[in-house]
This record gives structure tokens, sequence and C-alpha cells, in this order.
């Protein structure tokens, strides 16, 4: 038996995020935000048509809670420059879009963002974290309405067996389901149909292959970034400018577009605009 890699994040949203998920998502949610969840509404379900598109890097499974609250819950593979930024302009954007123009600000529900990566974020050694607004001395909250909870798969290196709880299971699962070959014995329910649903043996053909496109895209832009980084800096290096740090993301441009980047990808590595990274490239045709 094979399972997909719960990493990408087409997988992530086939498993926590199609039209049967709710039971799974319930279990999920409530173990990691460890609040009482009695009920969900998936919006958007995962759908393969959808999904055809490569160019995305990132794709988000998103819930209302049954208090109203909004849960938008994304695995990330690939880091970038800007990619905490970017976390909280679209947490904050989704906090704001509740409203239509004329609405009462009393209307707003809270939004939790929920972001798996594989990657490490931070210096600390725990592996979730959970920041809101606070008053800098005494950490009085100033509203709950905003929430960033992040999950650093590097971080856990526990075998199934020593898992001491629902959550440590549920990441163990999203970062080693594509490892094993059996469905584990003696666990949670839901965890048991999160490996079914993750079972390329329950998959059409077109989806099994849309699915080892995404690695296959995915796997390619985690190993151009690296490259285009590595040359970038390098050549940064090398040219000893003035401008050190914005002639160094101009080097890590041009080699990314060299490795077949495009100009949305380059923008996240290095933070320049696509406009400006367009004019790059055309001199580089040029």
């Amino acid at each position: 038996m094979k399972f997909l890699d719960i990493k990408t994040d087409y997988a992530f949203k086939k498993v926590f995020g199609s039209e049967n998920s709710k039971d799974i998502l319930l279990s999920f949610l409530n173990s990691i935000l460890e609040i009482n969840i009695v009920d969900l509404t998936i919006e958007d379900p995962y759908n393969v048509p959808k999904l055809q598109g490569m160019k995305d890097t990132a794709v988000d499974v998103k819930a209302t809670l049954d208090d109203d609250t909004k849960v938008i819950i994304e695995m990330q593979i690939l880091n970038h420059d800007g990619f905490e930024s970017r976390i909280l302009y679209n947490t904050a954007k989704n906090y704001a879009n509740q409203l239509d123009a004329g609405d009462k600000y009393h209307l707003l529900n809270p939004v939790i963002a929920l972001t798996i990566v594989n990657f490490k974020m931070f210096e600390f050694e725990k592996y979730k974290s959970s920041f809101k607004l606070l008053e800098k001395d005494n950490f009085t909250k100033y509203k709950d309405d905003i929430e960033l909870v992040f999950i650093e798969l590097p971080k856990i290196n526990k075998e199934l067996e020593e898992c001491e709880n629902i959550e440590e299971k549920w990441l163990y699962f999203i970062k080693n389901a594509r490892k094993l070959d059996l469905i584990p014995k003696d666990i949670d329910k839901e965890l048991e149909k999160a490996f079914k649903i993750a079972s390329t043996a329950n998959m059409t053909k077109d989806e099994i292959n849309l699915q080892e496109k995404r690695e296959e895209f995915l796997f390619i832009q985690k190993n151009s970034i690296e490259k285009a980084k590595r040359d970038g800096e390098n050549q940064g290096r090398e040219e000893g400018l003035r401008d050190g740090k914005q002639e160094e993301k101009i080097a890590i441009a041009k080699n990314a577009i060299q490795q077949g980047l495009d100009n949305k990808t380059t923008s996240l590595i290095t933070n320049l605009s696509e406009e400006f990274i367009e004019e790059l490239r055309n001199k580089e045709n040029n």
C-alpha cells in the first residue's frame, strides 16, 4: 500500500478538505487548537478539476466553526522571503473581507490561521507556537479576533508508538504517511479514515497523475529556489557592490529567471516586485 505525501499542499487538502472530511478536520483542529469544536463547515472542498494549475505554491483549507470563527489551514513546503508577512496579510484580509460596505464592525468573527511548515521558522525548540495581539509589558489581550498558529514539522521526531496524544499522532501522520506501507493498528477512527483517503489505492489514475505532477513541481521549485539563492548569493558577494542586500536580491532574481521560475515565485523568494522582475527578465532576454 502506498500513501500520498501529506506535506504537499494538494494532498493535504484532499485529506483534510474533502467533502467527506468533516470528522477528520474536527478531530485534527480540536487537537491542534485545543478548543471544543462541535461542528464546522468546510469551505470550497477539494475538487480535482480545480487543482490542475501547477503555478501556485500554496493551497489552503478553509472552515467555519460552529461559533462562526473562520479557520484557514495551510501546508507550506517552500520558505521564501516575506513568507511571515504573507501569512499575516492573508489572515487580516480574511478578517476584513467578512464585511460589506455599511456593515457594522461588531459583525466581524475571529480568524485563526493555522500554518504547518516543513522548515524551521523560530529559534525556540517547541514545534507549536501561537501569536495574538497583546500589550507588550503586561500581556493584556487587545482582542482575540486574530490568532496565528504555526506547526514546524522538522522539530517533531517521535515515532508513532512514542506519541502521547492525538495531536502528536496527527502530526506524525502528516510528516510520515508517505514512508509507511500499511495503516498502523489501534489508531483513532478519524486517523484511520485519513490514511484511507491518503491511500493511492482509492484514487483515480488522473488524480494520481495530478498528485505526482504536483510533487514533482514542488521538488523542482524547491531545488530551483535553493540553487537560485546559492548562485545569487555567490554572485552578489563577488560583485561587492555598495548596496549589497539589493544587489544580492537582484542576483538571486536573475538566477531564478535563468532557472525558469515565473515572476510570482521569483518575487516571493526575493521580495522584489513582479514588475521589477519582469523588467529584469526583458533585459536578460535582450
